[in-house]
């Protein structure tokens, strides 16, 4: 693969439908719309089946996009990989993170500088609601993790730092189309059928990057919590029945001035995988280079959870007890904060329900930070 530049852009945003901020960027000059690869999205809605926002917030962005672009809003969304996730609880702040590719000439690139970020994006089929949380999805994500590996020429497994997914999920009507056919989903309920598709396809993630000793089965879904990927970020949606893969990591052939690392927490409170995450890209979060992090980072992307056996190191919590809010969003707040806090930014990717994504209970966390 010829040598290419590929930048980041975090822009904040107002609300789901807002735009503003990525096409005054886009009239400045500052964005070549046709370099735009993928869009990364936190939205304020609550992260369930009926979190609408994430929708909402494709549809704003196509819609402003394909004007700039010069075809239709389907065509934008084919073109561009649109992975909005929804929940800005406690002190995260919505935002888009835009990632940009562009080509360059043997006498622009720079080579000796070392390995330096490298995107790649694949879609999977569609999916037959029949078919999330089971077999398909995983070996049909983990095809789509090796293509986009070598979109974004990463020759090493070592070398990808965080893979992002987005899924769908199972709605009333996709469980009576299966019923129709003869044939049985997963699960009947639309939130249960969230964990099946994040954790099917982080299997595949872990699949197609060799970390587990043998290829995972269905059954183990939501069963073998021994069983995950390192580097996988699942986010389940209501607006898509396929997988949309973005594989971020380092790659010798990418000349851009950014960089990626990565760490896995192991709870939900695991403060030095943060700074271990940050020291992955040289920076240190020890209070004594608080304005060297404020510059350097790009964007931190994370996932948390509710620990599935109910405590964090042999403390009883009561996220999976509360009917009043999810505990995903308990999660992402607590999380969100303790991310925020190091970091010193609230404006974080921090993505709720982190099945087989990470240890249970825990989740991986990257870092993009100017090299």
């Amino acid at each position: 693969m010829s040598s290419s530049s590929v930048d980041v852009i975090r822009i904040p945003t107002s609300g789901p439908g807002d735009t503003s901020g990525l096409i005054r960027l886009i009239e400045a000059g500052k964005i070549d719309p046709n370099s735009i690869l993928a869009i990364l999205g936190k939205t304020e809605g609550n992260g369930g089946v009926n979190d609408f926002t994430r929708e909402y917030s494709t549809v704003a962005l196509t819609g402003a996009l394909a004007p700039h672009l010069g075809i239709s809003v389907e065509e934008v969304e084919h073109r561009i990989a649109f992975v909005m996730s929804g929940g800005t609880e406690g002190v995260l702040s919505p935002h888009i993170t835009v990632f940009t590719r562009t080509p360059l000439s043997a006498a622009q690139a720079k080579p000796g500088q070392g390995k330096r970020l490298g995107i790649g994006i694949a879609h999977t089929r569609e999916f037959h609601p029949e078919e999330l949380g089971r077999q398909p999805q995983i070996a049909e994500t983990a095809a789509a993790v090796r293509r986009a590996m070598r979109e974004a020429d990463i020759t090493e497994v070592a070398d990808v730092h965080f893979v992002q997914v987005k899924c769908p999920l199972l709605t009333s009507e996709r469980v009576d189309a299966a019923e129709a056919r003869g044939a049985s989903t997963a699960t009947k309920s639309s939130y249960a059928s969230m964990g099946y598709s994040r954790g099917a396809s982080a299997l595949g993630v872990a699949l197609a990057l060799g970390e587990l000793e043998s290829e995972p089965r269905e059954e183990d879904v939501l069963r073998r919590w021994d069983l995950f990927s390192s580097v996988a970020s699942s986010s389940a949606g209501i607006e898509l029945m396929h997988n949309v893969v973005v594989v971020m990591g380092n790659s010798a052939s990418s000349s851009s001035e950014l960089v990626i690392g990565h760490a896995v927490m192991k709870d939900a409170i695991d403060a030095a995988a943060i700074r271990a995450a940050l020291a992955s890209v040289g920076l240190r979060a020890d209070g004594t280079a608080d304005a060297a992090i404020g510059e350097r980072v790009v964007n931190i992307f994370a996932k948390a959870e509710a620990a599935p056996d109910g405590f964090v190191r042999g403390l009883r919590h009561t996220m999976l007890n509360d009917t009043d809010i999810s505990s995903t969003r308990h999660a992402r707040a607590a999380v969100g904060g303790l991310v925020s806090g190091l970091a010193g930014t609230t404006a974080v990717y921090v993505s709720g329900g982190a099945e087989h994504q990470g240890p249970a209970g825990g989740g991986p966390i990257a870092v993009i930070a100017r090299a």
